[in-house]
């Protein structure tokens, strides 16, 4: 008897344990479940918005659209991985550009910085102007003197030296109207309209009037652009090889003027491919769009607007900088997209969201 009841006894503790078992296995499994739900929802709202920064209006619903149907291939405007081409201009399309180019920031740091072994830039413009301080005087020099500045303070130095050079100074440099480090002044829109495109199998090239060994020491940092998808603006440069060590000298003569008709050229030389997107926001930017409109296959062609006075600045026709006015009439013609900075972007810059 004894027996038979220390055999119930073990089988229902064993019953017992069994059913904790099941019962934790059971919550556990509810638990993943619900974690696993959660996670879903997250994703599914991360996929549903991939534009956050961008306001639900027509160009965003326009980009959107546009992506989905190029890369459904079940679509007739199904574009092939291999010709996902996307370009972008830099200045006053990926970051500001206002007063002048940020780059002609980094052109005058340079002067001040040789000045020491310049004694004769004291009385000699464009250099005396700069040295001044006189930006009235520096811009009476014209186009003539600012490429002498450009070519002066990018010229005469090898490909690593100069590359150090940049990276020093965006590390550090700030806008002196804006208040912060230069890299900081970029779009998030923009930001997020490149990840889009790249989650989607685009390639994304920057092709700038911009010098492309200014650009490339810091894209992949600040845009997730490497160096090899950069186009731009170039000096020419020369091998040399000196006790038994090759390096690349840059000379003060211009390669490639990256603007304007430029664009299509540095893009048929660096790329190869016609692109299927293309966003710019100036006159300058107005070949590429075009070049990228004669493509066969669906494209979308975007231009940025600035007209936010108060959150950036506010400018097009008669701008000094980024002019916007043949392109401005011939996007509305064509019907390009044209995004307007204060009604189509709910924050401006990455520290906005702060």
């Amino acid at each position: 008897m004894m027996n038979k009841i220390k055999s119930v006894s073990r089988y229902l503790v064993m019953c017992s344990v069994l059913f904790v078992s099941v019962l934790s296995c059971k919550q556990e499994a509810t638990h993943a479940d619900t974690q696993t739900n959660e996670t879903k929802d997250v994703a599914e709202v991360v996929v549903s918005d991939p534009l956050p920064s961008w306001n639900d209006g027509d160009i965003k619903k326009a980009i959107m659209a546009y992506v989905e149907d190029v890369t459904n291939s079940s679509s007739a405007n199904f574009i092939p991985v291999a010709d996902r081409i996307a370009t972008f201009d830099n200045d006053g399309t990926l970051w500001s550009e206002q007063p002048v180019y940020f780059q002609f920031y980094f052109a005058v740091s340079r002067v001040k910085a040789m000045a020491a072994d310049h004694p004769e830039w004291k009385n000699k413009q464009p250099f005396k102007a700069i040295l001044e301080n006189d930006m009235e005087a520096l811009m009476a020099q014209g186009e003539k003197g600012l490429l002498e500045i450009v070519m002066t303070t990018h010229a005469g130095t090898t490909t690593d030296e100069f590359e150090a050079l940049v990276s020093d100074w965006i590390a550090t440099a700030e806008h002196p109207i804006k208040k912060k480090k230069f890299k900081e002044l970029v779009f998030q829109p923009m930001l997020e309209l490149l990840d889009y495109l790249r989650a989607n199998d685009f390639k994304t090239f920057i092709v700038s009037g911009g010098g492309i060994e200014f650009m490339r020491p810091w894209t992949e940092e600040v845009y997730n652009i490497p160096k090899d998808q950069v186009v731009g603006s170039s000096i020419q440069t020369e091998y040399e090889y000196n006790d038994g060590k090759p390096f690349i000298k840059r000379l003060p003569k211009l390669d490639l003027n990256d603007d304007k008709e430029g664009k299509p050229v540095g893009i048929n030389r660096y790329i190869g491919r016609k692109p299927v997107f293309a966003a710019g926001n100036s006159d300058g930017d107005l070949q590429m769009l075009r070049w990228t409109d004669a493509n066969k296959l669906k494209t979308f062609k975007l231009y940025v607007h600035h007209t936010d006075s108060i959150r950036e600045w506010a400018y097009d026709r008669t701008s000094h900088v980024g002019k916007f006015d043949k392109a401005l009439d011939e996007a509305g013609e064509k019907g390009w997209s044209i995004a307007s900075m204060k009604d189509d972007w709910n924050i401006i810059y990455p520290f906005d969201k702060e």
